[in-house]
């Protein structure tokens, strides 16, 4: 999965006066892309050196490998020469990799929106500034503390014998097949989202709810936790078009994975396919 990347290590600490060295990774931010380079498999982002301008404000991130990780704040943010503006799908699917700087692209994005999303107090408006001592904002006039927003998903492998129920999703340009999936609503176990998301695009009920893994993907600013399950009863599927465009039951040995094994969507049914969902 993606954040697997042994031996490289993210290093999620919380450092508010570091400044960039010349050889630290810079992330531009630029609406919903990031500033890249490199032929597919070979990605990269700028390092401080790079940077000739000094225009820009360093807002340290977390460490890759013992290299910081910093979103360069400023105006009129152009590509650097050879670097373009890429969204994390696009990174993902025409870049490819290295996997540990992929990880570390959606593990940036998830905290530079959280910081974007929060400049200003949700209870009084004031400007929100760095806590004194942990990964948090604090209001500057009613004291408020706002910590990093992390969104709990599921992902859902419904197996039916030897079978295992695969989606796609409606109004989403995907090629390849997923698990059913959705985000936590309040006053919700993991296990009830399981089994009402499965029930509500599907029709299906089920049974034997069990943990399997889980993954930060922070492309959405969420904890994705993965689910085996068995169908209760009724196999016929009732799919919700407003949700899905597919849902279908694949047998083992039908099954064909993503392009690259960084989802844990993947790696559930990947696993179900050897016969190891345990």
């Amino acid at each position: 999965m993606i954040h697997e990347i042994t031996p490289h290590r993210l290093t999620n600490e919380f450092l508010p006066d570091a400044e960039p060295w010349k050889d630290d990774i810079i992330i531009f931010a630029k609406g919903d892309a990031l500033m890249v380079a490199g032929e597919p498999g070979e990605m990269r982002f700028p390092k401080r050196q790079e940077i000739r301008s000094n225009k820009y404000l360093y807002q340290y991130l977390f460490s890759l490998d013992g290299h910081g990780v910093y979103h360069a704040l400023g105006w009129h943010m152009e590509p650097l020469d050879g670097f373009a503006y890429k969204t994390l799908r696009e990174i993902r699917y025409q870049l490819q990799g290295p996997q540990e700087l992929m990880y570390a692209a959606y593990t940036a994005w998830h905290l530079i929106q959280w910081y974007e999303d929060n400049h200003f107090c949700g209870r009084c408006g004031h400007l929100t500034g760095y806590a004194a001592k942990e990964r948090a904002l604090q209001c500057d006039n009613c004291g408020h503390v706002i910590y990093p927003r992390i969104i709990p998903a599921v992902v859902a492998g419904v197996i039916n014998g030897d079978s295992i129920l695969l989606t796609k999703y409606a109004n989403r340009n995907m090629s390849f097949y997923a698990l059913v999936a959705g985000f936590v609503e309040i006053g919700e176990t993991l296990e009830e989202c399981v089994a009402r998301e499965v029930k509500e695009e599907t029709g299906l009920k089920v049974k034997n709810i069990r943990y399997y893994k889980s993954q930060p993907w922070g492309s959405a600013q969420d904890l994705i936790v993965g689910f085996f399950c068995e169908v209760d009863g009724d196999t016929t599927i009732r799919m919700d078009e407003s949700e899905l465009k597919e849902a279908l039951w694949v047998k083992r040995e039908d099954i064909q994975g993503q392009i690259d094994d960084w989802s844990l969507t993947n790696q559930m049914m990947m696993a179900f396919k050897a016969g190891k969902e345990g």
